[in-house]
């Protein structure tokens, strides 16, 4: 619609964010968008000093995040890019679950005055939310589902995983609670030690190294005001192979069986 707008600044990230950078200080929002892996290895200096450092009114849209980007090889994968932001302490983080909510994300991150990294995926994602109803505030995580013997924290594609893991465990008598962190950072720490009193357990659920994403920044809430038991369920310590993004997940651990298995576990350790 208004292609006076839109800049393509080729495969040159580091440059996309500094002049992304110019155009905030300049009083415009600019949406800076490549792959996520690309943005936070090529572009991470600048991301620091030139937007995060300075704190200036930068979006940062990550595509292709996790492994599903399938036989584009780990290269390409982000797997890396929450703990990478998530030490920037300026940057909001958004990683929305379905068409609905990365909607609402786009117009959250564009009403919000700071820097935002928003996370998408490669793959198209089931539909959790209808197009006109979906909440979305920064900061306030989602109950997607209500239960009381276990609470499945997840985000981004984990989250319908989550929900498919929830209706196993019901069938079992396990009732789970399933909550959509769409923000990693404000976290939303009151969601969380509720879940965690009420519900006794957590299992936390993302297509991201176990090391330096959500899972860890929950596990350090719980730890300070709910110790509880809580698996992980992410990418273990490696780099993937390429394949096909249905097979990756199997391969790696991040379904919804790995989940209601992970779910188990924490409901016996209770």
């Amino acid at each position: 619609e208004f292609p006076e707008r839109f800049f393509n600044i080729g495969i040159a990230e580091s440059n996309m964010i500094s002049l992304a950078s110019g155009l905030a200080d300049c009083g415009l929002i600019p949406y800076a968008s490549s792959l996520s892996s690309f943005i936070l290895a090529n572009g991470f200096d600048q991301l620091r000093v030139s937007v995060a450092v300075a704190s200036v009114n930068v979006k940062v849209v990550g595509s292709h995040g996790g492994i599903t980007l399938g036989k584009d090889g780990p290269t390409a994968m982000a797997i890396e890019d929450l703990a990478l932001v998530g030490c920037l302490p300026t940057f909001v983080i958004l990683v929305p679950c379905d068409p609905a909510s990365m909607h609402k994300a786009v117009q959250a991150a564009a009403d919000y005055v700071g820097p935002v990294y928003l996370r998408s995926s490669r793959v198209a994602m089931p539909h959790i939310y209808p197009e006109d109803d979906c909440p979305f505030e920064i900061g306030k995580a989602n109950v997607v589902r209500e239960g009381e013997d276990v609470t499945l924290a997840g985000c981004g594609l984990m989250v319908a995983a989550a929900l498919d893991a929830a209706v196993m465990l019901a069938a079992e008598g396990i009732e789970a609670r399933v909550l959509d962190m769409h923000t990693i950072r404000p976290m939303d720490e009151a969601a969380i030690v509720s879940a965690a009193r009420e519900t006794g357990a957590i299992v936390t659920a993302e297509e991201h190294l176990q090391h330096g994403g959500m899972g860890s920044n929950i596990a350090r809430i719980v730890a300070a005001h709910q110790p509880v038991p809580m698996p992980y369920v992410g990418m273990p310590e490696t780099y993937t192979d390429s394949g096909e993004p249905d097979d990756l997940l199997e391969k790696y651990g991040m379904t919804s069986q790995n989940i209601s298995r992970a779910a188990r576990e924490a409901v016996a350790a209770k």
